[in-house]
């Protein structure tokens, strides 16, 4: 069985909303309770609704829609 959760760009800000998360003025993904503070990805940046692509199992490490960063999560899931 897949672990995995997928779903389509309509979802993303009420799936963001589960955890806390909102996005900004400017597009990027940011505390609900602290606006004022971005989600940063497992490599420390920024990122925005746009580029966002999951949240990884067992954290909160939000992950980025580049071949990279898909494959660095793909390959923490198989573990």
């Amino acid at each position: 069985m897949n672990p995995a959760i997928t779903f389509d760009k309509s979802a993303k800000k009420f799936i963001l909303g589960l955890f806390g998360k909102t996005v900004d003025n400017e597009g990027y993904i940011v505390e609900k309770d602290n606006p004022a503070q971005r989600v940063l990805t497992a490599n420390g940046e920024e990122i925005t609704l746009r580029d966002f692509a999951g949240i990884r199992h067992g954290s909160e490490i939000f992950v980025k829609n580049d071949i990279v960063s898909l494959v660095a999560a793909s390959d923490y899931i198989r573990r």
